[in-house]
Order: C-alpha cells, then structure tokens, then sequence
C-alpha cells in the first residue's frame, strides 16, 4: 500500500473514543482518512478531534454523540454524516457492550434485549444505511467486529455470544448480497484484550461468569493481554484495495496469517476458510453412515 492509502477518503468508527477503537480511528487517521467518530460521550469526541488534529492537520474530523441503544441512534448518525461528506468509503462497527453476565434465567430481560439492539440490531442498520450509500458511489468497505463466542459457546455471556454470533453470519450473508457493487464486508475477531469489557468480567467474579471464564480473565489480566494495535492494522487492511479480493470471512487478529492472505485470495474466494459451519462426523474421522 502507498503512503496515504486512505486520502481523501470518509472512514466512520463506532466507539472510537476508547479501547478498540480509539486505536482503530487512529490507525486510520494515520493513513490519511477523514474520520467521522461515534462516541456516546461528547466530551471525549472532542477531545479525540483534538488530538487527532494535533497529530496531523489537513483532514476532516466529525463527529456525533449517541447511544446505540436508541433505536433512532442509526439514523441520526447518517443525518450527521451527511452534513460531514457526501460519500462514506469505510464503516467500522466497533462499538459493543458485555451485557448482563449470569445464567440467563437470572440476566435481566431489558439489559439481554439492549445488548443485543447495541451489538446486533444497531450494526445491522448502520450496515443497511452504509450499503445503500456505498451502492450510489460504486463501493465501499464495512468491517465488522466480532469477539468471544461467535465461534463457541460462552456460557454465562449469552446476550453478548448470541449477537456477536449473528453479526458474524450476516457479515458473510450481506457480502454475498452486495459483492456484486463492489461493496466488501468483513468480521475481526480480534483477541482478548485488556479492556472495559474485560474489567467487567473480572467485577462480575466467577459466580456470575463460572470459574473458567473468571480464571481465563485473571490470567488475562497477568499476562497484558493481546495489543489492540495488531486488530486496528487489520481493520485497515481488511477496508484498503489491498484486500479487495477478501469478503464475507471472519479474520482473527492474533491466529490468522492474514498479512499474507492477499496471495492465497483466489483460493479464499473459491472456499469456505474462516467462515462459520456446522462440523459433520467426518470432519472429525468418525463414520456415522
């Protein structure tokens, strides 16, 4: 990739203000683009703009604070966006909560219907709003942000396991819709970072998250946990032409080879690799026929 791969471009990161993806903002801010931050906070938008400006002067920040509980959160950002630039190239849906934590019996019923209108539904619109933007201009790229339990059960978490594992699915079944425009989406597993969602599960304590997921947190915690430099490279990698021959997968951070994927794209696109299945008994060398 060149210098400034995203000059001149309109990039919009969900909770960038923070964790994830305030180092996704910044990774692409370094690469030029024009950033449009959502935050819930609009002390910490400002802030961001602040610096990023500092950092480099000669692109576009915007911004609008709010809640992606609200139904009508959607819509108003691409109002905002709007006023911002004519085109939108990149979406990013970063922004998540953890939920309640608990056996589901217990879990509040409005916190579980909350998580999943943050981590699911709202995504879901902003990707709707995005495609039908992107359709008009000739393209675009969305990426997707996915996390623990869309590939495996997480007991105790299934508010926030049950979203990501659908956000993960309609990523690679919108790809399949919209490819044809040369409109790309992609999902990140990104890792197991030391974050606000990894701080709550340590608060929770393992009465409420089981004592293997709590033990995996302190152990978590001990070690640092996993950089969110090496999710945010990828989320830029997954929205530049460089990766224009990736769609509809779900990449992790930390195990995939994915700097390399580019020369393995033909074979990737002809294949299901880093897509969700169900696994049949030979898969497993076992023979149930």
């Amino acid at each position: 990739m060149n210098a400034q791969p995203f000059s001149c471009k309109n990039v919009l990161v969900t909770g960038a203000t923070r964790g994830l993806g305030r180092h996704i903002a910044d990774a692409f801010w370094r690469q030029g683009a024009n950033l449009f931050a959502v935050a819930r906070s609009a002390d910490a938008l400002a802030a961001l703009a602040a610096e990023l400006v500092a950092v480099r002067e000669g692109q576009k920040v915007g911004s609008i604070a709010v809640d992606l509980s609200d139904r009508n959160a959607p819509a108003q950002i691409f109002d905002a966006l709007g006023r911002f630039g004519s085109s939108l190239d990149v979406l990013v849906n970063n922004a998540a909560i953890i939920g309640p934590i608990g056996p589901l019996e217990d879990n509040s019923w409005d916190q579980w219907q909350v998580t999943i209108q943050v981590n699911l539904l709202a995504p879901v619109a902003l990707c709707r709003l995005a495609i039908q933007r992107m359709k008009t201009q000739g393209g675009g790229s969305i990426v997707n942000l996915s996390g623990g339990g869309a590939t495996a059960p997480r007991p105790f978490f299934s508010a926030y396991a049950t979203a990501k594992a659908g956000l993960v699915r309609f990523t690679e079944t919108i790809a399949t819709e919209v490819g044809h425009y040369g409109i790309r989406l992609n999902a990140i597993a990104p890792g197991a970072m030391n974050t606000e969602m990894h701080d709550a599960v340590l608060r929770a304590g393992p009465a409420r998250t089981g004592e293997t997921e709590y033990r995996k947190a302190l152990e978590q915690a001990e070690r640092g946990g996993a950089s969110p430099a090496i999710p945010a490279e990828l989320a830029v990698f997954l929205a530049s032409d460089a990766a224009a021959g990736i769609n509809g997968r779900l990449i992790s951070a930390a195990w995939d080879p994915w700097k390399d994927l580019v020369s393995h794209s033909t074979q990737l696109a002809q294949s299901d690799v880093y897509t969700l299945r169900r696994i049949l008994p030979e898969d497993r060398g076992l023979q149930w026929k």
